[in-house]
């Protein structure tokens, strides 16, 4: 174990809390409790800034798999912070096969892919074509994050649906990106819906999805509710 690591798992233990780990490892039951520590959210986004500064923070990034969910959270916020687009490319293909749980596939949000949507689209393509549960879900969630409102184009809602997988987080984040764009981009959207380009599941998870959204009009559920499998 590098040095940042241990320095970094020390800290952790000492912000350990039992009954928010217990929490959760009910949120996240696809892994282990053992796995969570039990740090909370904005004391990890606080030791992420700070690790970040270290000059040897490259030798925690470097050290996968990480033991802890804990590890990996931090590992996602310092991706999440990194300025160049190439370096956090990097970084993020090394980390994504690694990518265990819905929460660090969610809570991974490089801010500077607002600048460089085309180079991401590129990315997205690859990502979205893998066999690995998490990258495929991030991809999802990046069409979602970058690609909706004005941005939207038929193609990238053909890329979801085309999308085969048994997968409960694949099919989940499948459902999850139809209701977002029924609800910013509801008249192109809506055919998907209406010609049942998804599975049953997830045809009816989405609209499940877009019936409990306050930013889909009244008129529109009571249809969508109409189009259930």
């Amino acid at each position: 174990m590098s040095k940042v690591t241990d320095d970094l798992r020390k800290e952790l233990f000492e912000l350990k809390d039992e009954k928010y780990r217990d929490f959760q490892s009910g949120l996240i039951p696809n892994v282990e409790k053992d796995y969570f520590i039990g740090v909370r959210t904005p004391e990890l986004r606080k030791l992420a800034k700070k690790y970040a500064k270290r000059e040897d923070v490259g030798d925690f990034l470097n050290e996968l798999p990480h033991r802890y969910f804990d590890e990996n959270q931090i590992h996602a916020f310092i991706i999440s912070e990194i300025k160049s687009y190439d370096e956090c490319l990097f970084r993020l293909t090394v980390f994504l096969p690694h990518v265990n749980n819905w929460a660090t596939c969610d809570q991974m949000s490089p801010k500077i892919f607002k600048k460089e949507k085309d180079k991401l689209l590129v990315s997205i393509k690859e990502w979205i074509s893998s066999k690995e549960t998490y990258t495929v879900r991030f991809a999802i969630k990046m069409l979602m994050e970058h690609f909706l409102g004005e941005d939207f184009e038929k193609e990238y809602a053909e890329m979801v649906a085309r999308v085969v997988s048994e997968e409960y987080y694949v099919k989940m984040m499948i459902a999850w990106y139809f209701a977002t764009a029924l609800a910013k981009n509801y008249e192109e959207v809506l055919p998907f819906i209406e010609n049942m380009k998804l599975e049953k599941w997830t045809h009816n998870k989405a609209i499940q999805k877009s019936v409990e959204s306050y930013r889909i009009l009244p008129v529109q559920k009571e249809y969508l509710k109409s189009l259930k499998v």
